[in-house]
Formats: C-alpha cells, sequence, structure tokens
C-alpha cells in the first residue's frame, strides 16, 4: 500500500510538472501573440521605434554639421573674393 501511495505521488507530481510546462509554453506564446499584435500597432498606426528615430536624429545631426562647416566655408570665400575685388590702396 505504501509503495502505491508513492506511486500515485509520483504520478500527481508528474502530471504537475507537465501542467506547469503547459502553462509555461501558453505563456510564452501569449507573449509572442502580444508582441506580433503590437508591431501590428506601431505599422498600421505608422509610428516610429525608437532605434529608428534615434538613427534619424543622427543623421539630422550630422546634416546640420554638414551644413554650418559648408556655411562657414562659403563665408570664408567670400570674403576673399571681396578682398580680391577691394581697390588698392
Amino acid at each position: 500500500m505504501r509503495r502505491d501511495g508513492r506511486q500515485r505521488l509520483d504520478d500527481l507530481a508528474g502530471m504537475a510538472g507537465g501542467a506547469f510546462s503547459v502553462f509555461a509554453g501558453l505563456r510564452a506564446e501569449m507573449e509572442a501573440m502580444a508582441r506580433a499584435q503590437a508591431e501590428a500597432m506601431v505599422r498600421k498606426l505608422e509610428l516610429a521605434r525608437a532605434e529608428d528615430l534615434d538613427a534619424a536624429m543622427e543623421v539630422a545631426r550630422r546634416a546640420r554639421a554638414q551644413a554650418e562647416a559648408l556655411e562657414a566655408r562659403v563665408a570664408a570665400l567670400e570674403a576673399e573674393i571681396a578682398a580680391l575685388k577691394a581697390p588698392a590702396a
């Protein structure tokens, strides 16, 4: 009888372990579905991801820096042209 009781406990423990693994699988599947739904909503609403926005901001920062450098070069060239055009004293 004692062995029979132990067998039942082992069976219950096995069933509980199986149930936990099923629940863990369900949880992972639910998380994946929720993630997919969220990504679909982001695409539908045309929202930018943080990584994409950061990359775009970096491109804009570089473009601004290049524009400022070009402005400085143009100003220097204009000053040289003005100096060349000025009458000699």
